[in-house]
């Protein structure tokens, strides 16, 4: 008889399938030319390695992939579209920056599409679900104390609210739970940052895990949205006092 699986494993399997990068989640695995182009430029921005306000070069793309500049701009349209980009008059493409405006449209509509995951996935309780989510908040616990730990704990807040998209079982709600949430990361990584600031948010966590659990539909959706609204204002608060240059 096969051992069942352990909520690690069951965390692992589905941890594997959760990619942090434009179409992640397509249904279909081919991408265009210029949709790879996006997706290797995106990873860079999302990661950190392109930062705020740097210019992103057609030309200087145009030669890394061995291709002519029309795949390429339709590639900087692409991350436009994504918001990871902005193009300029006589500057071109520019990572864009993080803004309080920005942070605030972004939060709201995700908070307002993850409440109809809540409240699908609460009326449910998936078994593998369930399993991820106390895999999941248990590895948030020991991240929450860890030095440096920011990055980390905010990739792995994105992993459990893809995964939790994934069982509502609508595929475009799951897609648009995922591209709203990779343009949310590099908020969430910044209102995250302090490890005062991930004990807060792993005790709320906590609390919803144990709402999930009870099926207490609205308990659950009142945690996900005071989670969203204290990281969102935790980066507004480093933005304004740290506001990015031109």
């Amino acid at each position: 008889m096969t051992e069942p699986e352990t909520d690690e494993q069951i965390f692992e399997r589905w941890e594997r399938s959760v990619e942090f990068r434009l179409f992640g989640d397509a249904s279909d695995p081919t991408l265009t030319v210029p949709e790879q182009i996006a997706t290797k430029v995106g990873d860079r921005v999302i990661a950190g390695q392109l930062q705020p306000g740097e210019r992103i070069g057609e030309q200087e793309l145009a030669d890394e992939f061995k291709v002519s500049r029309g795949p390429v701009r339709e590639a900087i349209r692409i991350l436009e579209r994504e918001g990871l980009v902005r193009v300029l008059a006589r500057r071109g493409a520019v990572v864009t920056q993080l803004s309080a405006r920005e942070l605030h449209d972004l939060f709201e509509i995700r908070a307002g599409l993850f409440e109809i995951v809540v409240r699908k996935i609460a009326a449910q309780r998936p078994k593998e679900l369930l399993a991820v989510m106390r895999e999941g908040v248990r590895r948030l616990g020991a991240l929450a104390d860890l030095a440096g730990g920011g990055n980390a704990y905010a990739e792995m807040t994105y992993r459990l609210i893809v995964i939790s998209a994934r069982f509502s079982g609508n595929d475009r709600l799951q897609r648009m739970i995922s591209g709203l949430s990779l343009q949310t990361l590099r908020y969430s990584k910044l209102g995250l940052a302090s490890v005062e600031r991930r004990q807060r948010s792993v005790g709320l966590w906590q609390q919803s895990l144990l709402a999930l659990e009870q099926g207490d539909t609205e308990r659950l959706i009142a945690l996900s949205h005071q989670r969203t609204q204290e990281s969102g204002a935790e980066a507004v608060r480093l933005l304004q006092d740290d506001p990015p240059t031109a």
